[in-house]
């Protein structure tokens, strides 16, 4: 039976229908692919990462630092054997090994990276926002510099994906060849495929905007905005527009989907929002759970 897990800024790890793990601020949440292992990123200022063991509750397996500042993200490869975590403060991204139990194995590869942006104030240097795992590679966003960073698992680093400056590139997806990007500062997604970039506003018909979460389900792309606090639609083939919904909460930071269901966490209004996806459009159940300033969900 799945289990949906609310991670955040709160005082730990909400389990819809469970109880409470408590965590320092554990922003962003990771499963392992075969293992019922849960791994949270905790966003101190000199933050951690935690494994926990995920069964009728969450036990403690093993912690590790994730050598930077403010570590706001955290995947596991494809294969179980790697992890990587982002850290937003210094823009410090960090690789480690998995061992059998998915407890972190042996020392850490810390990838430090130097750079900067147009926008004096939010790219004064770099800063890592999401690490994924697509065709071998582990791919770094970095708002500050523009660029999503290109890293082998031995911590090689390979030639960059440059997007257009003042982008501030969050969170992004792949779907073989193609990469779509959710630009945070310029509120924009960026398609990008066989070199061309296609570039469209992340809600098309709203004011301010910092979009947040980005990912691929079927034909669309899903965007969370903060701002206009909606969700936007696009077809993934062209990013051609398909609706943009109210995201049933404030400043929608992250949300997950299982199936036809889409669970959105809402910031400033301490709630996550379920909807059911209609022709791909969501639609809300009704069912709202409460949480302590959400900032991801994993279903697992």
């Amino acid at each position: 039976m799945k289990r949906v897990y609310i991670g955040g800024y709160g005082p730990g790890i909400v389990t819809v229908g469970g109880g409470l793990t408590r965590l320092a601020s554990p922003s962003f949440l990771a499963a392992h692919p075969t293992l019922p292992v849960l791994y949270a990123a905790g966003e101190l200022e000199r933050g951690w990462l935690t494994a926990l063991e995920a069964g009728e509750t969450l036990a403690p397996l093993d912690e590790r630092p994730s050598e930077g500042s403010l570590p706001c993200h955290v995947a596991v490869d494809p294969t179980g054997s790697v992890l990587a975590a982002a850290n937003y403060g210094d823009g410090v991204a960090v690789i480690y090994r998995l061992d059998a139990r998915g407890a972190f194995d042996g020392e850490p590869i810390v990838l430090r990276h130097q750079g900067c942006g147009p926008n004096a104030e939010r790219q004064e240097g770099p800063h890592a926002h999401q690490a994924v795992f697509h065709d071998g590679i582990l791919h770094v966003s970095d708002l500050g510099t523009d660029e999503i960073r290109r890293y082998r698992y031995d911590g090689t680093t390979l030639e960059s994906i440059k997007l257009q400056p003042g982008t501030g590139p969050r969170h992004f997806a792949f779907s073989g060849s193609r990469l779509y990007v959710a630009g945070e500062l310029a509120a924009t997604v960026t398609l990008i495929e066989d070199g061309r970039h296609t570039v469209v506003p992340a809600s098309p018909e709203q004011g301010t905007n910092f979009p947040s979460h980005l990912q691929l389900d079927g034909d669309f792309v899903y965007v969370a905005n903060r701002g206009p606090d909606t969700i936007t639609v696009l077809r993934a083939d062209d990013l051609s527009y398909v609706a943009e919904v109210p995201a049933g909460g404030e400043w929608p930071r992250h949300f997950a989907i299982d199936g036809t269901t889409m669970y959105v966490a809402g910031q400033h209004s301490d709630t996550v929002t379920a909807f059911e996806l209609k022709d791909g459009v969501p639609e809300p159940t009704g069912e709202v759970y409460e949480a302590e300033s959400p900032g991801c969900v994993l279903i697992m």
